[in-house]
C-alpha cells in the first residue's frame, strides 16, 4: 500500500461514496429518459472499454506487459469484461454472472485496495476507476430497472467462478503466477487474512462467496414488476 494512501482515509472514503452515488445518479437520468432509450447505457460500456484500451496501452508504452505478467486473469478482469456486455446487451446470462462477481468481487477489491504505485499514479487512477464503473454499472443496471438476476443465478454465478478459478489456477501451476490470489494471499489487508492458511482460505472462500452471493440475491426473490432484458 502506497504510503500517501490511508485505507479508508478522506481519498478512500471518497471513492466509495462516489460509486453508488455515481450509479444512483444514472439510474434516476435513466429513469426519466423515454423506455427503451440505450445511449446511457451504451455509453457506460463504451467508457469502460475506452479506460481499459487507455490503461493496456499505457502498460504497452512503457514496456509493462511481459507474458506471464499482466493478462486479464483475475476475477475483476472477468467482471470488466462481462459487464461491458451486459450494458451493450442486457443478456440476462450474463447479467446473472457480473451481478454477484461485481458486488462481491470488484467491491471487495475497492475495499481493501492492492496498489503498490504511488497514489495518485496512472495505474491507482485506473484501478479506481474501472473497479469502481464495474460495480456503479451493475448498480445502475439493477436500480434503473433495466436488469435483477434471476431464481438460480446464486448456483449458476458460483459454478461459473469454480470454473473460472481452476482455469486461472492452471495457469498459476504452470507459469508461477499469482491471479486470483490462489497460490498465496495479498499483502496488504484483505478478507483473506483472516481465512487461514493456504490452501485452507481457499476452502474458506468458497462457504464465504457462496453466503454472499445468497445476500445479495435476498432482495430479489419476489418476482419483478417489469425488468427490461434480452437474451
Amino acid at each position: 500500500m502506497p504510503a500517501n494512501f490511508n485505507l479508508f482515509g478522506p481519498a478512500h472514503l471518497a471513492i466509495l461514496g462516489a460509486v453508488p452515488l455515481l450509479a444512483g445518479i444514472l439510474a434516476l437520468v435513466q429513469r426519466q429518459l423515454p423506455a427503451g432509450f440505450k445511449g446511457l447505457r451504451i455509453g457506460l460500456a463504451a467508457v469502460l472499454l475506452l479506460d481499459t484500451a487507455l490503461y493496456y496501452g499505457h502498460l504497452a508504452t512503457h514496456g509493462q506487459i511481459a507474458f506471464p505478467d499482466h493478462l486479464p486473469l483475475e476475477l475483476c478482469d472477468a467482471s470488466l469484461c462481462l459487464v461491458i456486455v451486459a450494458l451493450f446487451t442486457l443478456n440476462r446470462a450474463i447479467f446473472d454472472l457480473v451481478y454477484y462477481t461485481a458486488l462481491a468481487g470488484a467491491t471487495m477489491a475497492l475495499l481493501t485496495p492492492n496498489i503498490c504505485d504511488p497514489f495518485p499514479s496512472v495505474s491507482t487512477a485506473q484501478f479506481f476507476i474501472a473497479h469502481g464503473l464495474v460495480v456503479a454499472g451493475v448498480l445502475y443496471m439493477v436500480w434503473s430497472k433495466q436488469a435483477r438476476p434471476r431464481p438460480g443465478s446464486v448456483g449458476r454465478a458460483l459454478l461459473a467462478v469454480n470454473i473460472f478459478a481452476a482455469v486461472v489456477g492452471t495457469f498459476d501451476f504452470i507459469f508461477k503466477t499469482d491471479y486470483m490470489y490462489l497460490r498465496a494471499k495479498p499483502q496488504n489487508v484483505s478478507l483473506l487474512s483472516f481465512l487461514g492458511p493456504w490452501p485452507w482460505y481457499l476452502v474458506a472462500t468458497e462457504g464465504v462467496a457462496f453466503s454472499i452471493f445468497v445476500l445479495l440475491y435476498l432482495p430479489f426473490r419476489r418476482p419483478a414488476d417489469s425488468v427490461r432484458t434480452h437474451g
